[in-house]
């Protein structure tokens, strides 16, 4: 700028007379230019409105979809394209990905192209003022006017195809990984997989199935690569042939057991990434520790009580002992990683469960609080119940204050619990039912009961008088209407104990000695009704010949008091149980009668016809 200023300032300046001649030049040189500038214009008028063409027409070079419309009016552009679109409708577009194929109908997502608005656009890019036109129309033939029908779809069917396409399409990557063969393990090589560009994929699908093409249409697909390789698996592999190169003995105290390579093999789970740890786990491993278990675990026992007699002695319980699986397999796959000294220790826990020897012992059971002894026979199945009801009450611990169900300590005698048919008293008559015998036990429970002075809530005697039990004291149950049940009233804990010997069946109670004194006075048994006679022909006796098939018995009742003193000689109780017997009937079996033949008339011949009777 300095300098343009410093010359305009030096300058010199033109005389009067140059002055003229320049503006004269100048003047000379515009008309010039007029005329040229005049001259160009109307070329340019010339030129625009002869590529001009009529604006009811679409430009030339114009093509949508491919199909060429330029010099077209509108309206028949359109129809064109909606006839072009009709006939391949039906037609479905073919989209692949590999080898894969699949096939798409426009109907199937909804899919319809815009032709009307894509015929509007390619007018208004040739359309303006005549001479404007005409230049827009000469570009647009120069350089093509190329034009996508804009294309709707059902959203959600859309979604549904790329989700179905994608289903098939997608195929995960595989990581490089450790597997075994047989008692070894060798390296998978990884497989690159691939996935679906959905997004992608849409805008693809949509495009082709709204346009006028029916060539094959490539998915937008891309690749999925391992991260894991054979390489980065080499520590991991030498560590796993290692942990089955040879057994592996576990040991607890002096016992030991060896884990073969096989088994080693099968429980060895190795993690796919190449900073994981080695696990000891799976299927095999599961039912190994659980056959191991087997061996190791020991259930616990509770404190109980040996009895010899009327001497008791408290046994301690005794705590059990379970394997710890997780701590053992740590330190089993530790012992396999080793090249020596393969061995490990069996990890295992103690566990306590039941009555401990302090419980036990605040229970009071020191010594015989009372016992019952009753004989039996008759057959052998008869014996079997006996035994096996015994076997269920037998061991029965009752709670200061509680009472005794003989029902409920036994449950239902039942075929599913191994009981029997033998004879038993059913309607006062001498039957065979399930579970005969069952009321000799419950009538030793009854007097050992009663000789301890215990107080008897529920007792029903027999429907029929027993004379080999004491007057009076014997007691019947049937599951579950009729119960034998007694409360213990010591204070302290009761325990019932069975023991049934070659004849005979001994019920005891231990606890703490009460030391009471139970005085016992039967009455009489008193006939109440007459002995019943039944009469049964029997075809195996003679005319008129007699036996009898059961005795029977009258109908009697007796009483029986019981007073219960304490060692002081105070009275602790007094009670009267009453029994009142069914009448048994006495069954007699009778020949039949002696036949009656008519004699004979003299000189004639009778017929005697006899009918059955």
């Amino acid at each position: 700028m300095r300098a343009t200023f410093f010359w305009a300032l030096t300058a010199r300046r033109p005389t009067t007379a140059a002055r003229v001649r320049r503006q004269g030049d100048a003047a000379r040189s515009g008309t010039k230019l007029v005329a040229v500038g005049g001259g160009a214009v109307a070329i340019v008028m010339v030129v625009g409105l002869v590529f001009a063409g009529s604006s009811g027409t679409l430009p030339g070079g114009t093509t949508i979809d491919g199909v060429a419309v330029g010099g077209m009016t509108k309206a028949a552009a359109v129809a064109l394209l909606e006839s072009r679109a009709a006939t391949v409708a039906r037609t479905p577009v073919t989209f692949t990905a590999g080898d894969q194929r699949f096939a798409i109908k426009p109907g199937e997502l909804g899919v319809s192209a815009d032709w009307e608005a894509a015929v509007d656009t390619a007018a208004q890019r040739g359309d303006g003022i005549s001479v404007l036109r005409g230049f827009r129309r000469l570009y647009l033939s120069a350089t093509g006017n190329h034009l996508v029908a804009p294309v709707d779809s059902y959203d959600a069917a859309v979604s549904y195809e790329v989700g179905v396409l994608a289903a098939t399409v997608d195929q995960p990557h595989h990581e490089a990984k450790l597997v075994r063969r047989g008692a070894s393990f060798v390296a998978v090589a990884a497989q690159a997989g691939q996935t679906l560009d959905r997004t992608a994929a849409a805008t693809v699908v949509v495009a082709a199935l709204g346009g006028l093409s029916r060539a094959n249409v490539a998915l937008p697909v891309q690749s999925d690569a391992p991260t894991v390789t054979t390489a980065d698996l080499a520590g991991q592999a030498a560590l796993a042939r290692r942990i089955v190169s040879a057994p592996v003995t576990l040991k607890l105290g002096t016992t030991r057991i060896q884990v073969s390579q096989a088994q080693l093999a099968a429980m060895l789970r190795l993690p796919s990434s190449p900073s994981g740890t080695p696990l000891i786990g799976g299927t095999a491993a599961d039912t190994y520790f659980a056959n191991l278990s087997h061996t190791v675990n020991q259930a616990p026992k509770s404190a109980g009580f040996a009895v010899s007699g009327a001497h008791v002695r408290l046994v301690p319980s005794v705590p059990g002992r379970t394997l710890d699986v997780p701590r053992t397999a740590d330190s089993l796959l530790a012992a396999a990683e080793r090249t020596q000294n393969r061995v490990a220790t069996l990890a295992v826990g103690t566990v306590s469960g039941g009555r401990t020897t302090a419980q036990a012992k605040a229970m009071g059971i020191t010594g015989l609080v009372s016992s019952y002894e009753t004989f039996y026979g008759g057959i052998e199945n008869r014996i079997h119940n006996v035994e096996l009801v015994a076997r269920l009450i037998d061991k029965h611990y009752i709670a200061p204050g509680a009472t005794f169900s003989f029902n409920q300590a036994t449950g239902e005698r039942s075929v599913a619990k191994g009981f029997v048919e033998a004879p038993v008293i059913i309607n006062g008559e001498l039957e065979t039912g399930l579970g005969g015998g069952v009321c000799q036990v419950s009538t030793t429970v009854f007097n050992a009961a009663f000789e301890g002075g215990l107080p008897i809530t529920d007792r029903t005697n027999h429907a029929l008088y027993i004379d080999h039990y004491p007057l009076g004291r014997d007691a019947t149950v049937d599951y579950p209407d009729i119960d034998l049940k007694f409360v213990n009233d010591t204070g302290h804990w009761l325990l019932l104990r069975t023991f049934v010997g070659p004849s005979s069946l001994v019920v005891s109670l231990y606890g703490t000695p009460q030391h009471r004194k139970v005085v016992a006075q039967s009455t009489p048994l008193r006939t109440v009704s007459p002995m019943p006679v039944k009469h049964k022909t029997d075809l195996g006796l003679a005319p008129g010949e007699q036996e009898v098939a059961q005795y029977g018995q009258p109908a009697t009742t007796t009483s029986v008091e019981r007073e219960v003193y304490a060692p002081n000689g105070k009275l602790l109780s007094d009670s009267t149980w009453v029994s009142n017997y069914e009448a048994l009937p006495q069954i007699v079996l009778i020949g039949p009668k002696k036949k009656h033949t008519p004699a004979k008339a003299k000189g004639k011949t009778a017929t005697t016809t006899t009918s059955p009777g």
